[in-house]
């Protein structure tokens, strides 16, 4: 090769070396901070009792979106839709904890979010590691949670260190914060905070007894809250220190509503409604996208596949054609929800099957088998919820009267409709009101036409084996539990450091 040939070879590697990174520059790194098990408890959102300036700061210079839901509310199922923006119930991933044998390859043409966005030039992070510092590295961490109910074949993410971010940009990364799911983070979130919540003076939901426990445990979770907004700010602070806040979008979302009774694994609007904000770098090279209103708040209806769909308009990558999230914001963005669609089935050895629908006003829910009592048991919950324990307690000596009451009672409805407007709680179910019937049939034929569209597999049941191995499990469990005192939940660490007593 002569020494032009070899000269112009050379001129045309560093061309396209300068062309790859002026791309890169062009397109924002993505940051999704990911709460376990969290609703929309913060200071932004209104909810008393509980300090959040992190988040509410972040809120205040980004955009806040007051009707955001997951399509489910447990973990597995709802990250199995967020991660791939199609709902659980069309790619078979709805029974929480199911296919964890390698018996449920994705469909074709679907694939979790990083497979679209790495052929587009993005590192991928599940982030863990976030310090050097051993002292810091307590705290300030993520749980690299994935939980998904597919198979997947490959390696998902490409680092779970903060330090690699830096040098490989544009970025999509994930960080998720555990203090607000129960466990070990959760029961020590106090330890974290400057300023504990006061049981006395929160706002506990009226379908709890109002009894120390109670208040105890929702204290505790504001806690976990609390405990979450620091590390946001450690992230953000992180984002500062590198160089990134000025080109990285940040999302600040939940996977599904909080970790309590009636909440998590229940597709009420305690289970399915999240947080999200989403805070556009400012002073930055990229315009802000189109319906992007900074510092101001939004009631447009968001599903949490939504986001799947938005984050990879925002990388330049083209929504697939079958991806049932909707682009949120930019020149591409949807036409915006008029409804929202959930549901739940099998939690764990509890079998449910539910499916949900709520407009601007009103929720509407079709049970499958209400023969199947709220506190059908539940080992996660009968161990790790004092809130539970409680409610049997009290059921037992026959001091639970009013809404307390419903959740122990045999049977459910097998339809449920409540006026959010009026009844944010969800206590007044008006499905049998004749001022009501209009509205609720309305619901009802659009959440069929809904099951059929999205080929909603939650309509048939698992295998007579899964269904087997599960009456197994939940007997031998029972087991394990039958001789326990009836007051095991007053000593129970999720209620944190607060006293509790049996005479409320």
């Amino acid at each position: 090769m002569s020494f032009l040939s070899c000269r112009t070879l050379l001129c045309v590697l560093v061309l396209s070396a300068f062309t790859s990174i002026a791309e890169a520059a062009e397109r924002p790194n993505i940051l999704w901070i990911i709460a376990e098990d969290m609703g929309t408890d913060l200071g932004c959102y209104g909810t008393p009792g509980v300090q959040t300036p992190v988040i509410d700061d972040l809120a205040s210079r980004g955009m806040r979106f007051e009707r955001a839901y997951t399509v489910t509310p447990v973990c597995s199922t709802s990250r199995s839709s967020f991660m791939t923006g199609m709902y659980a119930m069309t790619i078979d991933a709805h029974n929480h904890r199911s296919h964890r044998k390698g018996d449920n390859p994705l469909p074709e043409g679907v694939k979790v979010l990083t497979d679209w966005l790495r052929p587009a030039g993005y590192y991928t992070g599940n982030l863990r590691k976030l310090t050097d510092d051993k002292q810091e590295a307590k705290f300030y961490k993520g749980t690299g949670k994935t939980d998904w109910n597919f198979n997947y074949d490959g390696k998902p993410f490409d680092t779970s260190d903060w330090a690699d971010l830096m040098s490989h940009q544009p970025f999509y990364a994930q960080i998720n914060f555990s203090e607000t799911h129960r466990g070990g983070a959760w029961n020590t979130s106090h330890e974290h905070i400057d300023k504990m919540a006061d049981p006395e003076t929160i706002e506990i939901p009226p379908y709890y007894p109002d009894h120390s426990v109670v208040r105890a445990v929702w204290a505790q979770y504001l806690n976990t809250v609390m405990a979450v907004d620091k590390k946001v700010g450690f992230i953000l602070d992180l984002l500062k220190r590198d160089g990134l806040d000025k080109n990285t979008i940040v999302v600040f979302l939940a996977d599904h509503g909080r970790a309590m009774p009636r909440s998590k694994q229940w597709p009420y609007e305690s289970g399915l409604h999240v947080p999200l904000i989403i805070y556009w770098p400012e002073n930055s090279s990229f315009p802000e996208p189109k319906g992007y209103t900074r510092g101001e708040s939004t009631r447009q209806l968001v599903a949490s596949i939504d986001l799947s769909a938005t984050t990879l308009d925002w990388a330049g990558v083209e929504k697939p054609a079958n991806m049932q999230g909707r682009i949120l914001l930019g020149k591409n963005a949807e036409q915006p929800r008029d409804l929202i669609f959930g549901g739940r089935d099998r939690g764990d050895e509890s079998l449910f099957h539910i499916r949900t629908v709520r407009n601007d006003r009103f929720r509407y829910l079709k049970n499958k088998n209400p023969e199947t009592p709220f506190l059908e048991f539940n080992h996660y919950k009968e161990t790790q919820y004092p809130i539970v324990g409680l409610l049997h307690y009290l059921h037992d000596r026959n001091e639970l009267t009013g809404p307390p009451a419903v959740l122990t009672a045999p049977i459910r409805p097998a339809e449920e409709l409540y006026d959010l407007e009026n009844d944010p709680w969800e206590i007044n179910n008006l499905a049998d009101d004749p001022a009501h019937q209009e509205i609720k049939q309305k619901l009802a034929s659009r959440l069929a036409q809904w099951q059929d569209e999205i080929d909603d597999r939650g309509r048939f049941p698992e295998s007579d084996e899964v269904l087997e191995q599960i009456a197994g499990e939940r007997k031998r469990d029972q087991e394990k539990l039958k001789n326990r005192p009836a007051d095991w939940f007053l000593d129970h660490p999720a209620i944190g450091p607060y006293e509790v007593h049996l005479d409320r």
